[in-house]
Order: structure tokens, then C-alpha cells, then sequence
């Protein structure tokens, strides 16, 4: 069925759909627009929803249901405010396919088209100043928006005189044809407006700015006005293309450079910057091939289980390292070592230990079932499809943890291969690395930390049953406390570690007796002090001033 066959429903208020539906009537392959259900010839196939007032989560919710109940199977679009009292996680619990905030005019299109697809849309902004004080309308508005305004209210006023006059038309043929040119005059007058101001100046209050000052795509990042929190485009709603948008949204972030927010000291650091963003985009790189190869294996005859799937997870590991790190380090490169040259990749191999496990992480299946068997995702107590903006972003952290964590033991073996080898260093490291005291320092300070993580911390999380992930978030690698049972591994600790969580446990035991004995001893002293040693400092004072007034009374008689 061709675009000019089918129709899309606009519901917003009057003057932006207006300029909504002429925008996107001049694209040659748009559909019809709608403004209002009884335009409708047939059914729509995509819904498009305004939110042109500051509404609460329950009411915007509720509305959402019924617009999804009444126009299935065809998907809603929400349009939002620049300027919303909503958090971005009551946003992302809205049963919604498209959720647009603040879009221009080829967000809007792209947006579209990828819904009619079958695909997924999420675009939220933060806004960085204050919402607009609604003094007066020229100050609320702008003066750009206030003359569009006002202009089109006045035609609109003078298109309903003339009207009410035509209805039922004049007999006089002349004052007919007069009224019905009037009319057409004020039309097109209307759609020049909006065609010439509409997209820069539709800006009103609680509705939707498009092309607002400047008309960026929604992206990662932002103007000094606006900066994008989450932005999420899914061709498709399978497992396939919930990776193509995890790997392309973590490589963007790889890419955009990343600090260090996890209040800890990373491996990681040490290396150089373009040194570092090769390992994570080629652990990303091989990642991806790691998952194709399951997802192969998965369409045998034979089906993977579950257990198939996390031992050949786990047999793929060492190999996935060894190529992420010959992608890093170049296959060609040869740096001299004493009196000759020495292949670099050849030698790291040789060296690293790429065997080891990182026993923090989480249980690969849950990143694998819904990644690669298309299984849906527990979400706060909830089960998910992978392709909703909730579960993916889980996913998406389960899959920049495992990422920062296997370049963490990676980035370690090559920091402790180049305390050998010095002219590695220069490759390798940062600047201020290439002094042995600097590197001596650094790997001093990682050893320390790793053991008072393994010896001290690990044992505490375990207890508390809490695991400590790292995820990519605006621009830095931050830590995310997850809470979930870890009673296996607890039991499986050394015995030292064992300890640690003993002492715990009988702190958590012996509290409440300890609290008791204090506050039993607090109220022993309350009563000690109030009801023994006031009352003697009050009978001791009472019997000094007894006496002193004696003695005050008796000197008159005296002197007489």
C-alpha cells in the first residue's frame, strides 16, 4: 500500500496541528494527516498524540491506555514538552512505541517512518533552565510567536464570520462569490503563515517547539539549553536490533571520550586515551561477533539451552580477549626490547594471563537469554520484552559492565607486561607513566585495591546481597549498586572471607542487645541523676539557705 493510501492521526491543539500536518504534507512520501477521528476515511496506521499541557503521570498514563486500546494495532507516538514536571523514569514506564520530547521536523519524519516499520522511537531531554513565566504573552511567547498568533486568531475569526454568512449562502450571487473568494484569500493566507513561520515560531506554551532556535536531531548530548538523556531508534523489535542499538549507543559514548565517576581507581586509566578507546571498541567488535556465533548456533536443528549457551559463553572468553587485545595493539608493531625488535602482540600473548574470571560478574545468562534467544527481560518485578526502553537499558548496562570489566583484567596484564619492557610504555601509557615510579606507584595502588575489594569488600556486598555494576552514563563510567540474592556465592567465599562476613553477621546480632544495654544504662543514669543526685543537691541547697536566713534573722536581736 503506498503512503498517499493511508492515513496518520494527528491529535494536538489547533494551530500546531495545523502546521504539523502541512509540514509533513509536503513530503511527496508522507501519509495523510488527520486532525480529528471523523477525517479519518479508514483506519490510521500510526497515532499521533500532543501533550500541550503539564499533566500528571497517572492522567497521561490512563489517556496513553485508551488511545492504545481504541486505534490497535496502530502505534502512538507521544509528543512531550520541552518542559515537563515527569522524571525520565515515569517516561520510560509508558506503554508507548514512540516518545518524542522537545523534536524538530526530521526527528518527527525519521520518527515516523521508523514506527510504520514496526520499529521503536525514544528521544528525552533534560532542560537545563527554568520553565517560562506566563506574564505576559509577547514575553511568554516571543515576539516571532506572538505576531503568528495573534495573526492567525484574527483570520481564524474572520474564516468564522464569513462562514456563519454562507451558511445558508446568500441568494445574491455576487456577495456569494465575494464571501467564497474572501474565504479563499484567508486560507491561503493562513497556510502561508504557517509555512513560512510554523516551523521556527510554533513554540507556545505546554507544546511541542519544533525546530525551536536550531534544528539539531535529537542525539546524546545537547545545546547549552537542552541536553538528551536517553535516546533509543530500533528498526525492528527483535533481539537483533536491540544489540545494533546497544552497540551502536555504547560505541558512541566509547567514542565520545569517558571519565572516571566510579570514585575507585581503574586500571584503565593508565593506558593512553587512543590506546584505551581502541581496547573498548574492539572488545565491543568482537563482542558483536560472539553474539552472532551464539545466535547462529541457537538456529541449529539442535537447539541451545540454557547450559549450552553459558559454557560456550564462558569457552569464548580467553579468545574473545586475545583478538579485542591483537585489535588494540596492531598485529605488525614491533618495538625494541634490549638489542632487537620485538613483536608487541606476540609478546603480550605470550605474557598475559587472559584465562582469569572476574567473579563479580552477573550471571552471563541474563544478557544472553533475551540478546540472543529473545527472551524477555525481568524488569523490576516485571517481564519485559527486550525491545522496551526499560529492559533495554538493563541490558545495556549488564552490557557496559561486562565491557568495563574485561578491559579492566586486559588493561591490567598490559600495565604489568610493560614494567618489563620500558619502551612499551611510550606505546602503551599514559605520559606520566613512562617514569618506573610513577608505574611502580600505580601498580602498588591497584594490587591494594584489588585485595581490600577481594579481602574486605566483595565479602561485605556479598552479605548485603548487592552487586556492584559500572555502566556508561554522560560520559563517564559510573558505579550502580544492584540488589539480588548472592546466598551461593557467600557460601563459597574463603576463609578469610568468611570471617569478614562473620563479623557482620554478629554485629548484626549483638546490635539490638548492645542498643538495649545502652539505652538501659542511659535510663539507669537519667534516674540516678534525677531522683538521687538532684534531690541530695536540692536538700543540700535548701538547708544552706535555711541557715543563711537564720542567720540573717538573728543579727537585729543581736545589735539590740
Amino acid at each position: 500500500m503506498s503512503s498517499k493510501n493511508v492515513e496518520v492521526l494527528l491529535l494536538a491543539p489547533d494551530l500546531l496541528g495545523e502546521s504539523l500536518a502541512l509540514q509533513l504534507s509536503m513530503e511527496a512520501d508522507t501519509c495523510a494527516v488527520r486532525l480529528r477521528p471523523e477525517q479519518l476515511n479508514q483506519h490510521p496506521c500510526l497515532v499521533i498524540w500532543s501533550v500541550d499541557e503539564q499533566i500528571g503521570f497517572g492522567a497521561l498514563r490512563r489517556e496513553l491506555l485508551q488511545l492504545n486500546e481504541r486505534w490497535q494495532p496502530a502505534p502512538v507516538l507521544l509528543l512531550l514538552p520541552a518542559q515537563l514536571n515527569l522524571s525520565e523514569d515515569e517516561l520510560l514506564q509508558l506503554d508507548c512505541p514512540g516518545l518524542l520530547q522537545d523534536p524538530d521536523l526530521p526527528s518527527l519524519r525519521e520518527a515516523i517512518t521508523t514506527l510504520r516499520e514496526g520499529g521503536r522511537v525514544l528521544r528525552l531531554r533534560q532542560s537545563a533552565g527554568p520553565q517560562p513565566s506566563a506574564s505576559t504573552p509577547a514575553a511568554t511567547l516571543g515576539l516571532g510567536q506572538w505576531l503568528l498568533v495573534s495573526g492567525l486568531q484574527q483570520i481564524s475569526h474572520d474564516l468564522q464570520v464569513i462562514e456563519s454568512l454562507l451558511n445558508p449562502p446568500p441568494e445574491h450571487l455576487l456577495l456569494r462569490l465575494l464571501l467564497e473568494g474572501r474565504c479563499r484569500e484567508l486560507r491561503s493566507a493562513r497556510n502561508l503563515l504557517l509555512w513560512l513561520w510554523g516551523p521556527l515560531q510554533v513554540g507556545l506554551v505546554d507544546a511541542v517547539p519544533l525546530g525551536q532556535q536550531s534544528r539539531t536531531i535529537l542525539e546524546e548530548g545537547g545545546d547549552s539549553h537542552h541536553q538528551a538523556s536517553t535516546a533509543i531508534t530500533l528498526r525492528e523489535r527483535n533481539a537483533t536490533a536491540v544489540w545494533t542499538a546497544i552497540q551502536e549507543r555504547l560505541q558512541g559514548a566509547v567514542n565520545a571520550g569517558l571519565g572516571n565517576g566510579t570514585g575507585s581507581l581503574l586500571a584503565m586509566e593508565g593506558l593512553n586515551p587512543e590506546r584505551r578507546r581502541d581496547l573498548l571498541l574492539a572488545l565491543l567488535q568482537q563482542l558483536d561477533q560472539v553474539m552472532a556465533r551464539l545466535r547462529r548456533e541457537e538456529m541449529e536443528p539442535e537447539d541451545l539451552h540454557a547450559a549450552a549457551l553459558t559454557d560456550s559463553w564462558h569457552a569464548l572468553q580467553p579468545q574473545l580477549r586475545k583478538q579485542a587485545l591483537q585489535s588494540m595493539t596492531g598485529s605488525y608493531v614491533r618495538l625494541p626490547q634490549g638489542d632487537s625488535l620485538q613483536p608487541v602482540t606476540e609478546s603480550l600473548l605470550t605474557q598475559a594471563d587472559l584465562q582469569q574470571t572476574d567473579e563479580e560478574l552477573p550471571d552471563p545468562r541474563r544478557m544472553l537469554d533475551p540478546l540472543v534467544l529473545d527472551q524477555p527481560v525481568l524488569v523490576d518485578g516485571q517481564l519485559l520484552p527486550a525491545h522496551h526502553p526499560r529492559a533495554l537499558l538493563q541490558l545495556e548496562t549488564l552490557v557496559s559492565n561486562w565491557l568495563v570489566r574485561t578491559a579492566e583484567l586486559i588493561s591490567g596484564e598490559l600495565i604489568s607486561a610493560c614494567g618489563d619492557w620500558p619502551e612499551l610504555r611510550r606505546y602503551l601509557l599514559n605520559q606520566h607513566l613512562i617514569s618506573t615510579r610513577e608505574l611502580e606507584r600505580l601498580r602498588n595502588q591497584l594490587n591494594h585495591q584489588n585485595r581490600w575489594q577481594l579481602w574486605i569488600q566483595r565479602p561485605i556486598r556479598l552479605y548485603e546481597s548487592r552487586r556492584l555494576l559500572y555502566r556508561l552514563r554522560a560520559g563517564r563510567i559510573e558505579p550502580l549498586i544492584l540488589v539480588e540474592p548472592r546466598d551461593s556465592e557467600l557460601k563459597q567465599l574463603g576463609w578469610w572471607q568468611q570471617q569478614v562476613a562473620l563479623l557482620l553477621e554478629a554485629r548484626d546480632a549483638i546490635a539490638p542487645q548492645m542498643q538495649a544495654l545502652v539505652r538501659t544504662i542511659g535510663d539507669l543514669m537519667v534516674v540516678l541523676l534525677t531522683q538521687v543526685v538532684g534531690r541530695a543537691i536540692g536538700l543540700i541547697g535548701r538547708g544552706i539557705a535555711q541557715g543563711m536566713g537564720r542567720s540573717l534573722n538573728q543579727r537585729p536581736a543581736g545589735r539590740g
